[in-house]
């Protein structure tokens, strides 16, 4: 018999108490679907995160490019590493990929600054 008194909130067990199977993925809290119909709800909230996640990248980039290009015309150093620093690390919350995530961000971001 499982004890409900456990970790996992009761609205997140399934219909008969058991928790053989978790029932989200991550600290999100998904209810992992039963169905196809479910999982197709999903997906498509993937691809609307997905499009989101485009336009911010596409406007971090743009933004990284006017300061790289103000940081350029005043003189100032071509990359702040202490900055770039501090994106890592905040990446980092994600794990490995979370690093590889940043680079692509600053590379992008950095545009002809960084490049030889």
């Amino acid at each position: 018999m499982t004890n409900r008194s456990d970790s996992t909130p009761s609205d997140q067990l399934p219909a008969d108490g058991a928790q053989d199977e978790p029932v989200s993925a991550h600290s999100t809290d998904v209810a992992v679907p039963q169905d196809q119909q479910g999982i197709d709800h999903l997906r498509l909230e993937i691809d609307s995160i997905d499009g989101e996640l485009l336009r911010l990248i596409q406007r971090r980039t743009a933004l990284s490019h006017a300061i790289g290009t103000a940081r350029k015309s005043l003189g100032g150093p071509r990359i702040v590493y202490s900055r770039e620093m501090a994106v890592l690390e905040r990446f980092r919350e994600l794990g490995p990929s979370g690093a590889d995530f940043a680079m692509m961000l600053l590379s992008m971001g950095r545009g002809r600054l960084g490049r030889k």
